[in-house]
């Protein structure tokens, strides 16, 4: 059999199907980590572009990768900002 076209699913609905797949993880969260989750998983939305392009077949590591990055922009942002406030 012969396979024309794509035989990758189309990235955003398989990221959207792999943090769905963590519904009972987030379910177990506090109220406060819940929405801390929901954060997180936005900023996997926010680099679905790049994810769809790498095509990584672990959903997963552009999940974290994707947190991280976020995480990491936000800690240099406190560091101008910190050191600004003691200049």
């Amino acid at each position: 059999m012969i396979c024309i076209g794509r035989t990758v699913p189309s990235f955003r609905p398989a990221l959207e199907h792999e943090i769905e797949s963590w519904k009972d993880f987030k379910r177990a969260l506090r109220p406060e980590d819940q929405k801390i989750f929901d954060k997180l998983m936005n900023f996997t939305r926010l680099h679905a572009d790049a994810g769809s392009i790498s095509a990584r077949p672990m959903l997963s590591e552009l999940i974290f990768i994707s947190c991280a990055i976020e995480q990491e922009k936000r800690i240099e942002r406190l560091e101008r900002t910190l050191s600004h406030l003691k200049k």
